[in-house]
């Protein structure tokens, strides 16, 4: 089975979704243990719990022992009958009320219905007490697959056994935040436990692990992605690139444990640089350092490098020196044509967001194709160093 992950937002309020109903596998007794792990996970990490039963089976024993753990719980729980696609079945959710959990709101998960009214509750629930005091201070998140090197880095930067250490994958069991304040260079340094994949995914402290490495991604402004020299960048370490760019952070990538790589010649090191660009294509424009955690050779490379993709992420240019820049690039080169029209491209902006996000103004927005957007992009990138960072651009009727 698979573990589902993804961003939403309902009333303008944004947030992350977490479908637990992963990868169960065996005999029946095996089944409801792993259920009963999931439950005590999710009640420790998540903010607030959508408890999902079935209006075509009602009650089962398994539902009525998931109820009474969450009946303990402080956390808010949601109590959604599934499967209610006609009005025939509205009436059978009332026996869930039976489970003790307060309001039972009946969905149709197929058709949608009923899932607004749920959500309309859900996001009243949010509140920020849960959230870090923000220190102002940059915010880099060590991320990538088991065994990559991602706690031996950690421990060469701060020079001691901060993480236990083995050659196992999987044994960073938790997201750690230090501040590290050396040489210069002050930061919020948050480790994770690697990302396993998901078919591997089965102690429940791996699935608490995976689940904190997505919560640290989503907390960070820069992400460090290692990825083993000896594997080169891997379907895996493309799953966490995915995330990261899901969640719009900056990015940097570490090859690590590139001291054990034999037989190195003087190109060696651009023609792996190239291998990782084609397969990230099209955000091709990331940082790439090689590095050995073990021997410390060129870490501070890498700190230097977050902090660079973190001012890059941050700065912010004024609507005027964009009009100098781009306009002149536009006119050479203006969007194409569709259907007898001309497309004209009259103001440029960058919008007051958290990452880099520039609104471009013109008489038919609708019209402006994938391509480019992408030379609008690519030309953003030649003028303006926004390496490591992905761009939104946004088309606005003017």
């Amino acid at each position: 089975r698979d573990r589902h992950y993804g961003k939403a937002e309902w009333n303008g309020k944004p947030f992350s979704v977490i479908d637990t109903g992963g990868y169960v596998h065996g005999s029946e007794d095996i089944f409801e243990e792993e259920i009963r792990k999931q439950v005590r996970l999710a009640l420790e990490e998540a903010n607030i719990i959508f408890f999902l039963v079935d209006v075509t089976t009602g009650i089962t024993t398994l539902d009525e022992e998931i109820a009474g753990l969450l009946r303990k719980s402080r956390k808010k729980v949601f109590l959604v009958s599934n499967k209610v696609d006609n009005n025939e079945r509205l009436p059978l959710s009332a026996e869930f009320y039976a489970l003790g959990l307060g309001e039972v709101y009946s969905v149709s998960a197929q058709s949608g219905s009923g899932t607004g009214e749920l959500l309309d509750e859900a996001v009243k629930a949010f509140d920020d007490a849960g959230e870090e005091e923000d220190t102002g201070l940059p915010k880099f998140a060590i991320v990538g697959r088991p065994n990559a090197g991602k706690s031996s880095l950690v421990n060469a930067l701060l020079g001691k056994e901060r993480n236990i250490v083995t050659p196992i994958a999987g044994t960073t069991r938790d997201s750690i935040n230090t501040r590290y304040n050396y040489f210069g260079h002050d930061f919020i340094l948050i480790d994770t436990a690697g990302i396993r994949k998901k078919s591997k995914v089965e102690e429940d402290i791996e699935f608490y692990s995976v689940m904190r490495a997505i919560r640290a991604i989503e907390e960070s402004d820069v992400c460090l992605l290692m990825i083993d020299a000896a594997l080169g960048i891997e379907s895996q370490d493309m799953n966490i690139l995915h995330l990261v760019q899901t969640n719009r952070k900056g990015l940097v990538i570490l090859v690590n444990k590139w001291d054990l790589v034999e037989g190195k010649e003087a190109n060696t090191t651009k023609k792996f640089e190239e291998e990782i660009r084609n397969k990230i294509s099209p955000f091709r424009d990331v940082p790439i350092v090689f590095i050995s955690a073990l021997t410390k050779q060129r870490i501070m490379k890498a700190i230097e490098t977050a902090e660079e993709v973190y001012r890059n992420k941050s700065q912010k240019i004024p609507t005027r020196k964009l009009m100098d820049v781009l306009m002149p690039v536009i006119e050479g080169t203006p969007p194409p044509s569709i259907k007898g029209k001309d497309i004209r491209i009259k103001l440029i902006k960058q919008v007051p967001t958290k990452n880099p996000n520039f609104a471009f103004y013109c008489n038919l927005p609708q019209y402006i194709q994938t391509p480019y957007r992408r030379f609008l992009e690519n030309k953003l990138r030649e003028n303006f160093n926004f390496t490591g960072v992905p761009i939104e651009i946004v088309l606005k009727k003017s």
